[in-house]
């Protein structure tokens, strides 16, 4: 790598203040900034109006460049078409999807402001790493101002087939959109695969090896780059956390009751009312584990102010109480269910404990709780992993019990395969994982991310 800044552009940006708890993009991107990085974004504030000049804070030798939105720009940009357009869209549910025109437009007037605030603040050479689905338009409204850095772009989350892609009014101008990047990333072959056949199909551009052709001088490049966790020090965090307070408060509550955890954002990608309903079958179809499981997920409250998100909870919260009612003893509480998040070092002791890692998402992009179970293991007494063949991590953790998380019964019955598997077979499962897990690390992620950007030709000034 040469010397040139790293300014890294996230919707959120990782924040002193007290009692947030930091994203999984704050946690899997540590390994990239260094002291002279420069990371920007919105500031998580509504204002009066949408500040123009960002506010830098310097924290550890790194600048935190934020803006505060309107509240009306944070309710067409955020709430409106990132999370109510793209995000279902982009997760296989359109039916969810809602659609105006003014949000996209609010969308589009955002990434605009971004830009613009940005523009003061870059030098010549710096790398721009563009992270998620809140900012695609942001290169083209850069480039728009004269920007000629090299500028990538990273998809968090799925991407989807041109014939779902289709549906969204105005699509053809937001895939356009990725072609002003230099660099666009994915999780998953068959995520890279999707945007590619969205290209073609729709803009009718030719994508050969990946490379996208656009116009007479410009090629666009699409890579696989999966991220990860720093497994070691989750590793480590997890064996000291299993002698914590909290963690032997958790044990001793469950007797020698085996623990099944789940921990996701309250969100419908996550396929956790299938995941409740799986859990009261395995009782009935396999009666043997009645009393002798405890089931503990942490569902952390997220986008409140999106409508689908508050009727999941009311969902869950009847589903919940309908399994202990029905299946619960007076000295046992099946399922135990928090809509509260924890501290990550809480979790990694409480990963460690559980028998059962549980994450069944319907679609997810990668899914880094599937690493951290898998990193919190005691190696010689592992526990197992039961993972949704729609998460991206299911690409890479081929050793997990997979599972169609549609099918409660499939999910009931792999429950049971997991409680009753010998310890030779979890060993062998687990070393699997772990391996693979080692060389898929969020130092791995940003280093082939950013090789990949450093040798994109910087852009051309347009002739």
């Amino acid at each position: 790598m040469g010397m040139a800044r790293l300014v890294i552009v996230s919707n959120r940006v990782p924040t002193s203040a007290p009692g947030h708890r930091a994203g999984g993009l704050a946690v899997a991107l540590k390994d990239a900034v260094g002291p002279g990085t420069l990371w920007f974004g919105w500031s998580g504030q509504t204002a009066a109006e949408t500040s123009t000049e960002a506010r830098v804070d310097r924290r550890g030798g790194v600048d935190y460049a934020t803006i505060d939105l309107s509240r009306d720009a944070y309710n067409k940009f955020y709430v409106g078409f990132a999370n109510g357009t793209l995000w279902p869209l982009l997760h296989f549910r359109p039916g969810l999807m809602e659609f105006r025109r003014e949000q996209l437009e609010g969308y589009r007037q955002a990434n605009e402001i971004f830009a613009a605030a940005l523009t003061k603040l870059l030098k010549p050479d710096d790398l721009v790493w563009v992270h998620d689905y809140h900012l695609i338009p942001m290169a083209d409204a850069l480039r728009r101002l004269g920007v000629k850095n090299r500028i990538g772009f990273f998809l968090h989350i799925p991407f989807v087939p041109s014939s779902l892609f289709a549906a969204l009014p105005r699509g053809a101008d937001l895939l356009y959109d990725f072609c002003a990047y230099d660099v666009v990333g994915f999780q998953t072959a068959e995520h890279r695969d999707d945007f590619l056949d969205c290209v073609r199909r729709i803009l009718n551009l030719t994508a050969e090896d990946g490379e996208i052709t656009v116009g007479a001088n410009r090629t666009v490049r699409s890579i696989v780059d999966p991220i990860g966790i720093d497994w070691s020090s989750f590793h480590h965090q997890a064996i000291r956390s299993a002698k914590s307070r909290n963690t032997q408060r958790l044990k001793d509550s469950l007797g020698n009751r085996k623990l099944m955890i789940g921990v996701d954002r309250l969100d419908y990608s996550k396929g956790l009312p299938n995941r409740f309903e799986a859990f009261r079958r395995l009782f009935e179809r396999f009666p043997e584990h009645n009393s002798k499981v405890n089931y503990l997920q942490i569902a952390a409250p997220s986008r409140e102010d999106v409508r689908e998100y508050a009727a999941l909870r009311h969902v869950l919260n009847r589903m919940a109480g309908d399994v202990n009612g029905r299946h619960g003893a007076f000295d046992w509480v099946p399922l135990r269910y928090m809509s509260q998040g924890l501290a990550r070092s809480t979790l990694a002791g409480f990963y460690r404990l559980a028998r059962i890692g549980l994450v069944t998402p319907l679609r997810d992009g990668m899914n880094l709780v599937a690493h951290e179970y898998v990193a919190a293991q005691d190696q010689e007494d592992p526990g197992v992993l039961i993972l949704s063949s729609f998460a991206g991590v299911a690409n890479y953790f081929g050793d997990a019990l997979i599972v169609n998380p549609f099918d409660p019964d499939e999910i009931a019955e792999a429950m049971h395969q997991a409680l009753v598997m010998p310890l030779e077979e979890r060993k062998v499962r687990h070393a699997g994982m772990f391996e693979r897990l080692k060389t898929l690390s969020a130092k791995a992620f940003c280093e082939s991310f950013l090789i990949a950007l450093d040798d994109a030709a910087p852009a051309k000034a347009a002739a």
